[in-house]
């Protein structure tokens, strides 16, 4: 029942902040974007993954730094080796297109 109830907490999560991901892009990266002369075209969705991990990256970090600073789960997610690598692809995917001046996505 534990694991049952903990992959539902997962599972929420990721929802939740892909949901989210997709308003600050729409909303947020999109005007960013066009403000700084680079259209927001192509496969936005990339951007989309990368709003979304990073809002995801900075929850997991700030719940293990000050919140459960015990906690088994969040010390393990930090310590994964995926967990940093799509930290840095996300970093990637979102700030590449200043450096380009276009999505190259």
């Amino acid at each position: 029942m534990a694991t049952l109830k903990m992959s539902f907490f997962i599972a929420t999560e990721i929802i939740i902040y892909l949901i989210l991901g997709l308003v600050l892009t729409e909303n947020g990266l999109r005007v960013i974007y066009e403000n700084s002369g680079i259209p927001f075209l192509g496969n936005v969705w990339v951007n989309w993954f990368g709003v979304s991990y990073l809002l995801f990256f900075f929850y997991t970090m700030i719940r293990r730094l000050f919140f459960q600073k015990n906690n088994a789960f969040y010390s393990e997610r930090a310590k994964s080796i995926v967990f940093w690598m799509l930290f840095f692809v996300s970093i990637y995917v979102v700030f590449i297109p200043f450096y380009l001046g276009k999505n190259p996505f």
